[in-house]
């Protein structure tokens, strides 16, 4: 075996979406694994450079993980030639300017979505990477979650026959951050830095949706500031800004309807955090995170609306899981994966600066139509 090392900027890690499941569970997964075979006899080992602006918060998480190289100069680090991938977990506000430093100096991409505050900045860097001629990708995560890989085992297989429409439920109660801590970054609630919940996932649901069931091809959105005053970190009041729910209607390419609700001010009664229920002419299924469950036409019972007799029927009872069927790794460890097939060997990979630019898309017009109180056809993106 011969071992490949590649060297990888990783800007953002001292937060905690950059550090638990990017550079944790998936860079340093992949070392402890004992490196990525790519099939040929070689195996790439990556080797993070840990970039930040907060110095001491850098130097500890170096220490903690044993690793060597941090800095706090990105400049620097992209001058590096050693350095191959450029990763950028940052806020929103920051990521573009980064990434085109990156691709000016011919490193490959790799980043968090939204990839840019609107859409023309998202296509601005997308056709930067496409003339630098870097390869580029942005985290799609939840395809490659279980639940989602029985949904799409089952869409493939044909078990849904026509498929009718998708109903999504996400969220949680997040604490305003006076009698608890909120479990979410303040920012996330103020619209001058970013933040809301349509930004942040309805990139989410338009790479699920195009993925799983066609291209949206209209939204209808409703947007809401459900809890206007939140805490900091601090401890310190402040108007909350930012939309905390959101409620679309979009039109998929084919036909079919999905419904999705987001909000991070609802109580959880559900299975799972997010969850998709999906109705076709012969079957339906419902998937979250991790389960699926699935009621074919054959075994559909036949409910009587009665309101003046308790039901007699458990409706969840009435539902088979649908197996594992092989082992599932973690959902962001798995596309670091593919895409580091994809830099070190060429592999096919199409969860580009493109696809994000689709997501950031989606955001900017459900924002528009709730602001609107309209319709919007969803135009298809091209570089």
């Amino acid at each position: 075996m011969t071992r490949r090392t590649v060297r990888i900027a990783m800007n953002g890690v001292t937060g905690r979406m950059g550090h638990r499941q990017h550079l944790v569970r998936s860079v340093l997964a992949i070392r402890e694994q004992g490196g990525l075979p790519l099939g040929d006899g070689t195996v790439l080992w990556p080797e993070p450079v840990l970039v930040g602006r907060r110095e001491p918060a850098l130097r500890a998480l170096a220490e903690r993980h044993g690793l060597a190289e941090w800095s706090t100069d990105l400049d620097a680090v992209l001058a590096d030639p050693s350095v191959e991938i450029y990763f950028d977990a940052q806020i929103t506000s920051a990521r573009v300017d980064a990434l085109k430093k990156a691709i000016a100096a011919g490193k490959h991409v790799y980043t968090e979505k939204p990839t840019a505050a609107d859409l023309a900045g998202a296509l601005e860097l997308a056709r930067l990477a496409e003339a630098a001629g870097v390869r580029h990708g942005c985290v799609q995560d939840k395809l490659f979650l279980p639940g989602l890989r029985k949904l799409k085992r089952l869409i493939d297989g044909g078990f849904f026959g026509e498929i009718l429409s998708v109903r999504g439920e996400f969220g949680y109660w997040v604490f305003e951050g006076d009698w608890q801590p909120a479990q979410r970054p303040s920012w996330n609630y103020r619209a001058q830095d970013g933040g809301g919940i349509v930004v942040d996932m309805f990139p989410h649901w338009e790479y699920v949706l195009h993925e799983l069931f066609g291209r949206v091809t209209s939204v209808t959105a409703h947007t809401a500031t459900h809890v206007p005053r939140r805490w900091d970190e601090h401890g310190k009041p402040y108007a909350a800004t930012a939309d905390d729910a959101a409620y679309g209607i979009f039109r998929l390419e084919g036909g079919a309807v999905a419904q999705i609700n987001s909000s991070w001010a609802v109580r959880v009664h559900r299975d799972e955090l997010v969850e998709f229920q999906v109705d076709g002419t012969h079957g339906s299924a419902v998937a979250g995170l991790r389960g699926c469950r699935v009621q074919h036409r054959s075994a559909t019972p036949k409910p009587v609306w009665n309101p003046d007799l308790p039901s007699a029927h458990a409706f969840r009872d009435q539902w088979q899981k649908v197996p594992d069927n092989e082992d599932f790794d973690n959902a962001f460890k798995v596309q670091w994966e593919l895409f580091l097939r994809h830099v070190a060997a060429g592999e096919p990979y199409h969860w580009d600066l493109l696809a994000g630019a689709r997501g950031v898309q989606l955001a900017e017009l459900g924002l528009r139509s709730a602001a609107e109180g309209r319709t919007l056809d969803v135009p298809e993106l091209a570089l």
